[in-house]
């Protein structure tokens, strides 16, 4: 199928967002602002990182289109990489200041995720980020959002997810409202050129944990979340070796920007379970830790699943597995320790203990995965029972390589 395909002819993808999709894709954003002034928009907040937006050679054409189509901007470039609620007021003030009718996020998950979340504060202005991010209200309203993508891993220019830190409480809570679908994205892998082999691996291996959880949830799981699933898993299997040995690879970037794209639609629809409700806590109380990383070291997390969905664990990260494997339940160690050698094949192999974590931290894990606000649903949506003693055990499993 790839060989078909021109990746520098941009698609346009409809899901809840228009997505540009392709090489050259960012010459759309003149079309995006165009669009946007015509309905009135005459102030922006722009919300990105401290450096790529430049780097990338985004921001370039951003400003041109702004200044093509007259609008005016703010730009707050403090997100850090997992972002908190403090950066998202600051933000928000920023765009409170020049009137902002609407919000770019320029970069990867943290930036997008910061411009959804102001984007319903620039609407509910007798609120705060703390209010949003502990469940004070319900937003059914936010602000135009346009997303530009500049990683292959988060899948949040599509879906209608954010995720901020409370740093004084070591919260990682996430919130999810339709009303914070981008309006536009543009997935440009040219874009992405510049990304460190280690960050290629962390956000591919995002979009793997996305699919391996959607594909498995209890109620949402469904055949369009898994047929997105055994795509995902394909073509990260495929493309992110290329990725890494060449990083100006654009056809291997294409390919891990569309894994990551439907890898955001499928949980979108599939949402997410023990992975991420793992997760969250690890890098609440070590900021520094990058989302993707955490994720990997504990995505052996198949062999509690596996029990439970055994035939779609056999399937979805089929790449990953011995060619000769059956669902029987007997084959759940067999499967972790597969998927853990994945990882370790594509260049991941740092397991909890290697970034600080001890046996000490696994009962204050464990109390943070009850504690988070909307943690507590993630977990329930997983296809076994999530009890402390099973999150304890997979947070031990995972401090050290299996074998």
């Amino acid at each position: 199928m790839e060989k078909n395909i021109n990746i520098n002819e941009v698609k346009t993808i409809i899901s809840r967002t228009t997505c540009y999709l392709g090489v050259g894709a960012i010459a759309r954003v003149d079309g995006i602002c165009k669009a946007l002034a015509d309905k009135g928009v005459k102030n922006v907040l722009v919300v990105s990182g401290r450096g790529s937006y430049k780097a990338t050679g985004a921001w370039n054409h951003v400003v041109k289109a702004f200044a093509a189509h007259k609008i005016n901007y703010v730009l707050y470039d403090k997100v850090t990489p997992n972002p908190t609620v403090d950066g998202i007021d600051e933000a928000v003030a920023l765009g409170k200041g020049i009137g902002a009718t609407a919000v770019f996020g320029i970069g990867g998950g943290s930036p997008i995720d910061t411009a959804k979340s102001a984007a319903i504060l620039l609407e509910y202005a007798d609120k705060n980020a703390r209010d949003l991010y502990e469940y004070r209200f319900t937003p059914d309203k936010a602000k135009p959002i346009v997303a530009v993508n500049l990683t292959h891993g988060m899948g949040t220019e599509v879906d209608r997810f954010a995720v901020a830190s409370i740093l004084e409480k070591d919260f990682k809570p996430a919130i999810a409202y339709d009303c914070i679908y981008p309006t536009y994205a543009i997935d440009d892998p040219a874009l992405m050129t510049g990304l460190g082999a280690n960050q290629t691996r962390y956000v591919s291996i995002d979009a793997v944990n996305h699919v391996v959880e959607a594909a498995t949830t209890k109620l949402f799981a469904s055949p369009y979340t898994i047929l997105l699933a055994e795509e995902t898993v394909r073509l990260v299997d495929k493309y992110l070796p290329r990725a890494v040995a060449n990083p100006n690879d654009l056809k291997a970037r294409y390919y891990l920007l569309y894994a990551s794209m439907i890898a955001g639609i499928s949980f979108d629809n599939g949402m997410l379970h023990l992975t991420h409700g793992l997760e969250h806590p690890l890098s609440a109380i070590k900021p520094t830790l990058t989302h993707g990383l955490g994720l990997a070291m504990i995505l052996p997390v198949v062999e509690a699943c596996w029990p439970a969905v055994s035939e779609t664990l056999t399937d979805v990260p089929r790449p990953m597995l011995p060619g000769n494997i059956t669902a029987d339940p007997a084959n759940a160690a067999v499967a972790a320790d597969a998927v853990e050698q994945w990882l370790f094949k594509m260049g991941v192999a740092e397991k909890l203990a290697d970034m600080g974590y001890t046996e000490s931290d696994v009962d204050k894990l464990v109390r943070l995965t009850r504690e988070t606000p909307s943690l507590g649903g993630l977990l329930g949506l997983a296809p076994v029972p999530a009890t402390a003693e099973v999150v304890a055990k997979i947070y031990r499993d995972s401090l050290k390589p299996r074998h």
